[in-house]
């Protein structure tokens, strides 16, 4: 039962070349940096990762995608990362854009098993009826565009269908986590953890402050340790500021 493993690098070890992951994280909070970072170090690449944001220039996701090794991302926003940009419409990486809330409930869902849902976000838009770009030709032209999705009405209403997502490993923040692998989030730096926790078969959890067994109440647990099976401390963290602004 105890989860815990000496270092990051320990625990991403065996995550092979082509896996899916899912990341927490929503800017520059939450994310798990240090164990991005003991990837990009173990070397995995041809990755598809699951994420709000696709991290920044230099920062969470953003080091995998400067070198390389994402193929594919499944994500909500993706403003803040010029190099996303340029290898987005570059034809260098594939790219499926989703709703914000339809993506947590994608995760959610694939974490209890449920393959599909039916939501009307998106509906009326090229994300219900196909044409998103997913993949540039790099001279101006679309090489993949999203298909259409089936409808359905309820109650009146126009609903599209969507699948969950069950990824390869999830990568995860915490606040505090113990040795089984419960997990609880401080404040904004919930965010995307828990669905990406639950969506991963093999979760990992990098957690500021390791506590024992016992010492985390049920009703605090946001996390249950069934859905995590490594943990590491890393220690406090420090978040940086994602857009600095000062008066004129």
């Amino acid at each position: 039962m105890n989860k815990v493993v000496v270092s990051a690098a320990e625990a991403v070890a065996d995550i092979p070349s082509g896996s899916s992951i899912a990341v927490g994280g929503f800017g520059l909070v939450g994310v798990p940096e240090l164990l991005i970072a003991a990837l990009l170090d173990q070397g995995a690449t041809d990755l598809e990762t699951i994420s709000n944001n696709c991290g920044t220039d230099g920062f969470g996701l953003g080091i995998l995608l400067e070198q390389g090794r994402i193929r594919r991302t499944v994500s909500s926003y993706v403003g803040s990362n010029k190099e996303f940009a340029r290898q987005y419409l570059g034809g260098e990486l594939e790219v499926e854009l989703t709703p914000q809330g339809t993506l947590v409930e994608r995760l959610r869902a694939g974490g209890a098993g449920v393959p599909a849902f039916f939501t009307p976000a998106g509906v009326g838009t090229q994300v219900a009826e196909g044409g998103l770009p997913q993949r540039y030709d790099g001279a101006g032209g679309v090489a993949l565009a999203s298909a259409p999705k089936e409808t359905r009405e309820f109650d009146g209403v126009t609903h599209v269908l969507e699948r969950g997502i069950a990824a390869d490993f999830a990568l995860v923040h915490a606040w505090k986590g113990d040795r089984y692998g419960n997990l609880v989030y401080r404040a904004s730096a919930r965010n995307f953890n828990p669905p990406a926790a639950e969506s991963g078969r093999l979760t990992i959890a990098q957690v500021e402050h390791l506590v024992e067994p016992g010492e985390l109440t049920p009703e605090d647990v946001h996390t249950p340790g069934i859905h995590v099976q490594r943990v590491v401390v890393v220690g406090p963290v420090t978040v940086g500021i994602e857009r600095r602004t000062v008066r004129s």
